[in-house]
Formats: C-alpha cells, sequence, structure tokens
C-alpha cells in the first residue's frame, strides 16, 4: 500500500427516485388522439423516435418530432395526437417530479437528444423484462428508468456553462496518484487548456486552486493513516511526497489543530 485513499460516499445528500409505473411503445397514425381533461395521473416522458406528434398541455402547444424528449408534469389537461400520419414512440410514466427537478432535466419542454439510440434501446429493454419476467425484474425495470434519466441529465448538464466535464478525468487522475507528486503543468498539459483557463474552471468547480485541492487531498489521506494503519508518521509523509516528517506535520495541524501524533492518540 502506498497510500491510504480517502472514503467516498454520499453522506446525508437526499436521492430522489422516480419509481416506475408502466411503459407505452406507440406506432400511430392520423386516427391516434388521446385527450386527458385532467391530466396526467402521474408524471411522463415522450421519447420520440420517428414522425412528429402534437401536444398541448394547458394553453401551451408542442411538436414531438423524431430525436426528441419531453417530460410532462400531471394534473394539467392534456391532448395529443398524431401528425402527418406518423408518429412513433415510448411513453413512460413513474411516481414523481422529484427525481426530474434533483437531476435539472428541462420539464414542458421539446429537447432534442443525441441518445435517442441509447434511450430506445434501454426502453426496450424494460418491455422484454416486463414480458419475461425474470427474478428480480421490477427492480431492474426501475433501474433502468433511472438509467434513461441519467442518460438525458448528463447530456443536458454537459452544456451548462457551470460544468466542466473536461475536468472529469483531471480530477480521477488527481485522486487515484495522491503518491505520486503531481505538478500542475503537468494537469495543465493533460487539460488542453490555457494556463488561465484551467486555474479558473478549477477554482469554479472546487472552489481550491489545484495545489490547495491536491494538498487538502492528501491530508486527508494522512489522517485516515493515522486513524486505520500502524504506518509512522515519517512513513505516511514519505507515502504522500511530503518534503519531510517535520513539513507534513506543520501543514496537518495547520488544517486538523493536532499534531500527527496527538491526532492519533486522540483517534
Amino acid at each position: 500500500m502506498s497510500f491510504m485513499n480517502i472514503p467516498y460516499g454520499l453522506g446525508n445528500t437526499p436521492i430522489p427516485l422516480a419509481a416506475f409505473i408502466s411503459i407505452w411503445k406507440v406506432q400511430a397514425n392520423d386516427s391516434y388522439h388521446i385527450t386527458k381533461g385532467k391530466g396526467f395521473e402521474v408524471p411522463g416522458l415522450f421519447i420520440t423516435y420517428e414522425g412528429k406528434g402534437l401536444l398541448t398541455q394547458g394553453e401551451q402547444h408542442y411538436e414531438l418530432h423524431a430525436g426528441t424528449y419531453f417530460f410532462a408534469p400531471d394534473g394539467i389537461s392534456t391532448v395529443y395526437r398524431c401528425q402527418d400520419n406518423d408518429w412513433k414512440f415510448y411513453f413512460l410514466d413513474f411516481s414523481s417530479m422529484d427525481a426530474m427537478h434533483a437531476l435539472q432535466l428541462p420539464v414542458n419542454k421539446v429537447v432534442s437528444t443525441g441518445k435517442a439510440a441509447d434511450a430506445i434501446q434501454l426502453c426496450e429493454r424494460i418491455i422484454d423484462l416486463l414480458i419475461a419476467e425474470p427474478f428480480g425484474y421490477a427492480y431492474s425495470t426501475n433501474i433502468i428508468l433511472q438509467e434513461v434519466m441519467l442518460l438525458f441529465a448528463r447530456e443536458h448538464s454537459a452544456a451548462l456553462p457551470t460544468r466542466h466535464i473536461e475536468l472529469n478525468k483531471i480530477m480521477i487522475y488527481i485522486h487515484r496518484n495522491l503518491d505520486k507528486v503531481i505538478r500542475v503543468d503537468e494537469l495543465i498539459e493533460q487539460s488542453g487548456m490555457s494556463r488561465t483557463t484551467f486555474f479558473s474552471r478549477f477554482r469554479s468547480i472546487t472552489g481550491l486552486s489545484p495545489t490547495e485541492y491536491m494538498l487538502n487531498l492528501k491530508l486527508e489521506s494522512a489522517k485516515v493513516s493515522l486513524e486505520t494503519t500502524s504506518l509512522s508518521v515519517k512513513e505516511i509523509a514519505a507515502h504522500l511526497q511530503f518534503y519531510d516528517e517535520f513539513h507534513f506535520s506543520k501543514l496537518f495541524k495547520r488544517k486538523f489543530g493536532l499534531s500527527p501524533s496527538a491526532y492519533r492518540r486522540q483517534a
């Protein structure tokens, strides 16, 4: 073991999940016309893969064309029908809107997606499970519903200006290599960004400079090592690439209020 990794967990973050109710695979012509005066009883998701449909909710009108999805809330007067004699879509209904809000998915908006083929595969997997009913199929259908939502949510979040997914690989690299000397210039080169852009985006995600972020991770790793191993302070400092144990001890005390030896005795 070259270093003790920090624990990764969700903490107390609430995770709202949408419970799957049903799925429809519809291949409609102009005879297809649905009116729900009181609206859907539960929220629904339209995934159109061919042709076009027209949907009205309240006073709002939408064209659901191929390669789009649309999250429709419940309780709003709704009418939808086929347009131009061709509309092929999946419709999934589920328990609540909480998951969409948590995933920042757009509601009451026709969204073009490059993930339609992937979504179709997931929908077909749900249908196959509901036909064959293998052991655990109810759990599986709910898991796949979450996959569908995550598929669209990840695509949507990538377009948000506050998300810098190009730094994901940099963050993972840092965490995987705490026992190595990582130079900031090396990270900038990996990112393909200018120095100014890299620092700006890194701080927007972490609130810290790269150097501060890496130091905090090393100190958190050292804390876990003190709690769970018999490695000496000198060994921990060496494994985590601190200059020496005295420099490490000074930084550790500054962050945690105790020297490494005192922290170990208390832990």
